[in-house]
């Protein structure tokens, strides 16, 4: 068993927002802080205990019952709230005078699709729906939370204060809502749950190469959503899909020193043939229905990158793909990308001619490109645009890749 070190931040990110939103549920939306307390009390007495007397054999028992008896005691405490929240709850004969805790799978379940509901509520900017998703739900940090909005850490704090605020204005139900307003709130739940695979999947907010456990959550709430009725619709398919064609390449995108593996350089023995199966079958199923969402082409782009082989018929598909993607929605991470399906389709001289329209010169992956493309075509200008990117990098995976292909180029 892991140490508590390594065990109590990997725990954090998968059992806080399930204790979040079972005690959010319990107390009601206007509670939410208090909620967030008691989960981030339980936490501290795993660090305060575990690290001296022992992880527990059952950790997350262990989280629960802690979490369960401190909000009992909030609840004894405050006579007055324990009894508007009893008195919400229908009374079965013996029970006590506060509610149970249910921390049941299928109560925990039902109480996150809910809680992910509640909190894109259309009342609420949409960028407070997806911060207070990704900080309730799914356990995410201030910092990283501004990173996913390329912002900081007081404006996040702003907006999320705000956020709370609203719910408590609105007094909006934790429930799943109908159907109409599910149509509604269903693109930014999506939206929040791919904000969360991308964090894991390559974040600037840490020295990782990858965080697994993010991108395993955020294909957790996203199978929860196909697993009910009035959720499994074509876009949901098609970003599940997404997600299992990026994590089928987890183990190769990771050398054996933790480097970063680049594409055109990984094993393709150490793909996993499964979760590619899934993601077929999944794809499959998001074809059924007329909407065309990013998801659909973000899906389609991610399936041909499963397939090793460099054919015209792979790049050609994939530029194709992008050019609808920006068609739907323009940025300039896929427009960057393009040019590199756009090198690889056609040749790297029309790409250069591309990618220096873009002149994202505050992003280092831009300049990266470039001394990519460039390579055995005008060194200098390949060097030069290293030289750049390296300037710009935030992380030392990046850096280290960026000073690799220089020493490549200048020999030294």
């Amino acid at each position: 068993m892991a140490g508590a070190d390594q065990l109590i931040p990997h725990l954090f990110r998968t059992e806080y927002s399930k204790i979040t939103s079972v005690l959010c549920k319990l107390f009601g939306i206007e509670h939410v802080e208090l909620a967030e307390d008691i989960a981030s009390e339980t936490f501290l007495a795993a660090m305060e205990n575990w690290p001296y007397k022992g992880v527990p054999e059952n950790p997350v028992a262990w989280l629960y019952t802690v979490a369960k008896n401190k909000a009992r005691n909030h609840l004894k405490r405050d006579h007055l709230f324990a009894t508007t929240i009893a008195s919400q709850i229908s009374h079965k004969p013996g029970r006590e005078d506060f509610p149970e805790i249910d921390l049941s799978d299928r109560n925990i379940g039902d109480s996150q699709l809910q809680m992910l509901f509640a909190l894109c509520h259309p009342s609420i900017p949409v960028d407070a729906q997806i911060g207070l998703s990704l900080r309730i739900l799914c356990g995410f940090g201030i910092e990283e939370i501004a990173t996913a909005f390329l912002t900081n850490k007081e404006t996040i704090n702003k907006r999320l204060f705000r956020g709370r605020e609203r719910l408590r204005q609105e007094q909006v139900a934790i429930e799943l809502p109908s159907a109409i307003e599910i149509e509604k709130r269903l693109d930014t739940v999506l939206t929040t749950l791919y904000l969360l695979f991308n964090e894991g999947y390559y974040s600037e907010s840490q020295e990782n190469v990858l965080r697994e456990d993010l991108c395993f959550e955020a294909m957790r709430l996203t199978e929860m959503l196909l697993q009910n009725d009035r959720t499994n619709l074509p876009k949901v398919n098609a970003l599940l899909a997404l997600m299992c064609f990026h994590a089928s390449r987890f183990e190769a995108r990771r050398g054996t020193n933790g480097e970063w593996v680049l594409y055109n350089e990984q094993d393709e023995t150490k793909w996993n043939q499964e979760l590619i199966a899934k993601g077929v079958y999944l794809f499959r199923k998001a074809s059924m229905g007329n909407e065309l969402s990013t998801f659909h082409l973000e899906g389609g782009i991610a399936y041909w990158h499963t397939q090793k082989a460099d054919t015209p018929e792979k790049w050609e598909n994939i530029l194709q793909l992008y050019n609808l993607l920006l068609q739907v929605r323009y940025s300039p991470v896929a427009a960057l990308n393009r040019t590199f399906a756009l090198s690889k389709a056609r040749t790297k001289e029309e790409a250069i001619i591309e990618a220096e329209k873009l002149k994202l010169v505050d992003n280092h992956y831009y300049f990266t490109l470039l001394g990519e493309l460039y390579q055995n075509i005008d060194s200098e200008k390949a060097i030069s645009n290293f030289q750049k990117a390296l300037s710009l990098a935030k992380t030392k995976m990046d850096r280290q890749i960026i000073e690799e292909r220089i020493r490549k180029l200048t020999g030294s």
